[in-house]
């Protein structure tokens, strides 16, 4: 769904052009950040009590999840949750 006009869209385009690489990168991690937090919220709200694994598992599955077979994502699952294990 696209409900903005596309003077506003071009007009949006050129501001953000404007800026300079560090400072698009700069936004684009604090994106990444805030998307991050939001999904950690959220997983903690479903479980108050949730490990650092739990929600590592869960970021993983929020943001990648779908992108792998479910081989492949049962392989990451189980380093996640080896890698908490050494940690």
């Amino acid at each position: 769904m696209n409900d903005t006009p596309p003077e506003v869209e071009e007009r949006y385009r050129a501001m953000l052009l404007q800026r300079t690489g560090e400072e698009r990168l700069i936004m684009g991690c604090t994106m990444r950040d805030t998307a991050r937090a939001m999904v950690e919220a959220s997983l903690r709200e479903q479980d108050p009590n949730a490990t650092v694994k739990t929600i590592r598992k869960g970021v993983f599955l929020r943001f990648y999840g779908h992108e792998f077979d479910g081989e492949t994502r049962a392989k990451i699952l189980a380093a996640i949750e080896s890698a908490a294990h050494r940690s």
